[in-house]
């Protein structure tokens, strides 16, 4: 994009989160959005994110209320994966596997299952700083 997201106040790093039962949804809609005053981007661009957990056979649709806040977008790409969970025991093979990223772009969700991993390898409760 070239511009920020409208009605952020200007703001070159944005989190929106769009509860569900606002869209009507089973899960959250997730928006971010980031520019080049973060070095990930050209200078006067700004990268956006929407997201969500599919629910539906068309999840492009999904994604209007989302990207109806970005305003006018430069280029869009859509991408849809499949999220895994790990099936073994750790306990019996001592194999520590983690989940696929799901919809959240604060990484939450990601942040519970590593610092889960990590007291199942080593037994402590959370890293020391």
């Amino acid at each position: 994009m070239s511009h920020p997201i409208p009605n952020t106040n200007e703001s070159h790093s944005v989190q929106i989160i769009l509860p569900q039962k606002q869209l009507g949804r089973r899960s959250d809609m997730y928006v971010f959005c980031c520019s080049y005053t973060h070095n990930v981007a050209p200078r006067g661009k700004f990268i956006a994110f929407v997201s969500v957990e599919a629910e539906t056979d068309n999840p492009q649709s999904e994604l209007k209320p989302g990207i109806d806040l970005l305003g006018s977008v430069d280029e869009i790409f859509y991408d849809i994966y499949d999220r895994y969970e790990p099936v073994n025991e750790p306990s019996l093979d001592n194999c520590f596997v983690s989940t696929s990223y799901d919809a959240t772009t604060h990484f939450e969700t990601t942040v519970t299952d590593v610092l889960n991993m990590y007291t199942m390898t080593t037994g402590k409760r959370e890293p020391h700083s």
